[in-house]
């Protein structure tokens, strides 16, 4: 990754990945004056709920050359308020740190803003977000984006990959770069897939086919 300050000049300009029905329900959505705006007016909109919780908002420098985009919050996401700062966010970090990207220079989101889940007894199991979910955050998504300016969008996992391209896509066959509306993207495996791999040769070389996308993620952003 490039080091040292984004060249706004350099980043391709936002165009709209397509309007929902929410994007239609007013101005105010449209009139955002900072990212800290937006996310104020998402997390008023989707207050915790029964079987979900509170907003995360994405974290990291605006603009970035590089953005992180994952499913939903986790159960210790929800808890300290931050994205990936679980045990998917603890192997991206160090994924990161060994393919040479600093992940204080990207910015880390994910595509459905609030943890959903299910209770069994006092643990609260990951519920994977509806399709209705994906594309009413999308809208979000995408002005989170313009703020961004990213040169590069990395997908993480099917649902990011459905919320940045606007429909299904699969991983197996569609993994490594791909276009994401304004954004050249590149799409990877979610970490929490690794983690739910036996422990063995299988998960070993899932996570090094992982490194060497992120390794490849690094050439795209070097210049």
């Amino acid at each position: 990754m490039a080091r040292g300050g984004t060249n706004v000049e350099k980043l391709p300009e936002v165009r709209s990945m397509g309007e929902t029905p929410q994007a239609e329900e007013g101005v105010k959505r449209r009139a955002f004056p900072s990212l800290d705006a937006l996310n104020a007016a998402l997390a008023a909109e989707q207050a915790p709920t029964e079987g979900v919780g509170r907003l995360v908002p994405g974290e990291g420098p605006v603009p970035a050359a590089l953005a992180f985009v994952g499913e939903q919050p986790g159960d210790e996401e929800d808890r300290q308020g931050r994205p990936f700062v679980g045990p998917a966010g603890r192997l991206l970090n160090q994924a990161l740190e060994e393919t040479g990207l600093d992940r204080s220079r990207a910015y880390v989101t994910n595509a459905v803003k609030r943890f959903h889940f299910s209770m069994r007894g006092k643990r609260r199991l990951h519920s994977k977000p509806t399709a209705g979910e994906i594309s009413h955050d999308r809208w979000w998504l995408e002005k989170e984006l313009a703020f961004v300016r990213p040169r590069l969008v990395v997908a993480l996992g099917a649902t990011a990959g459905q919320a940045l391209a606007g429909r299904q896509v699969s991983v197996t066959r569609e993994r490594g770069p791909h276009p994401f509306g304004p954004w050249p993207g590149f799409l990877t495996v979610h970490p929490s897939y690794l983690l739910r791999i036996p422990e063995g040769a299988g998960r070993e070389a899932a996570y090094r086919a992982f490194l060497a996308d992120l390794s490849a993620i690094r050439r795209m952003t070097a210049s």
